[in-house]
């Protein structure tokens, strides 16, 4: 029987600059799906994000999958399969700009 767990990495939050949400210890899952939801987004305000991946929480790289470039409010995911013992999401939103989310990584192993 495979194990599920959904975890809110952050709740409500307002976002500017270079983000990136807290750790993620995930090298029990054999999947994970990451979520952003845009609660409110400044106008002509687009938000970039990735996956990032460590072997020990300390030290991040670019796993590879990019979430597409968003520029709604609503739900916005990507699928992650090879992602080691740490995953993290890292957003971008112009330094004059701001957006308020909820991101969160669904797991299965």
């Amino acid at each position: 029987m495979k194990q599920f767990y959904t975890v809110v990495l952050d709740r409500f939050q307002r976002l500017s600059g270079t983000y990136t949400t807290e750790p993620y210890e995930t090298g029990w899952a054999d999947e994970a799906i990451a979520f952003i939801r845009i609660h409110e987004l400044d106008l002509k305000t687009t938000v970039e994000a990735k996956i990032q991946i460590s072997i020990d929480g300390i030290v991040w790289l670019d796993e590879g999958t990019a979430f597409a470039p968003i520029t709604d409010l609503g739900d916005h995911f990507v699928k992650v399969s090879h992602f080691g013992g740490w995953m993290r999401i890292l957003l971008t939103i112009p330094p004059e700009k701001s957006c308020k989310a909820t991101l969160s990584i669904a797991l299965k192993g």
